[in-house]
């Protein structure tokens, strides 16, 4: 790290700590240095660096262990305030906004799919129907939402993939709030991949909006 001397030390300190999460030093699910090792490296007051961190962990970037020390849980502020919205949003909001996002997801996907992007589906597909199998419903929307991240990748617009991985949790709680109902035996997905496979984009549009209406009807 740089050493720092600004007037505002705690805002400099925050900056220099947003720097070193956003550029990776500090992946997610890992321990930041200590106190005194972090206001070594930016000299200055480890007062200054524990209320740096303290901002950071209130935006839901950092989180503090009780005698383990604090870890890295996000990496954006922004996906940080999304995903605390979606929290807050009924089921059916979010449905509606996934209507908008997997048209777009379906239709690029057809058009740019790339064939280790097929594969990636199948093989995510292919765990989503084991799960099934085995009852498994943590299992089953953990590689649902992996297919459908994957459709979005496909699509190779990475604000369009950002803004799908922003979604990813509250998309694992719909799948998870539809218990059995989710583990029905349906062949939705397997048709999504056949239409993007195929490059067929209005078929691929046409399956994904079936999709959302069958999950949809599962909640009223």
């Amino acid at each position: 790290m740089r050493n720092v001397a600004r007037t505002s030390l705690v805002d400099a300190a925050i900056e220099e700590l947003r720097r070193e999460i956003a550029g990776g030093a500090w992946p997610v699910g890992t321990k930041i240095p200590s106190e005194s090792r972090l206001a070594e490296s930016l000299g200055m007051s480890r007062l200054s660096v524990r209320e740096a961190v303290r901002v950071l962990v209130h935006a839901g970037l950092l989180t503090t262990r009780q005698g383990d020390g604090t870890y890295v849980t996000a990496t954006d502020e922004s996906r940080v305030a999304l995903r605390r919205r979606l929290d807050t949003a009924a089921a059916m909001e979010i449905i509606d906004v996934r209507r908008g996002l997997d048209l777009v997801a379906a239709r690029l996907a057809a058009g740019r799919r790339t064939g280790e992007d097929v594969a990636g589906m199948r093989a995510a597909l292919a765990r989503r129907e084991e799960a099934a199998r085995a009852g498994d419903l943590d299992g089953f929307a953990d590689a649902d939402v992996d297919f459908h991240l994957r459709v979005a990748d496909a699509a190779h617009n990475d604000l369009l993939a950002d803004l799908y991985r922003g979604m990813s949790e509250a998309l694992r709680d719909s799948v998870r709030s539809l218990e059995e109902a989710a583990l029905e035996p349906d062949s939705s997905h397997e048709d999504l991949l056949r239409a993007i496979e195929d490059a067929d984009q209005a078929r691929a549009v046409a399956v994904a909006m079936s999709i959302l209406d069958r999950q949809e009807r599962s909640m009223t």
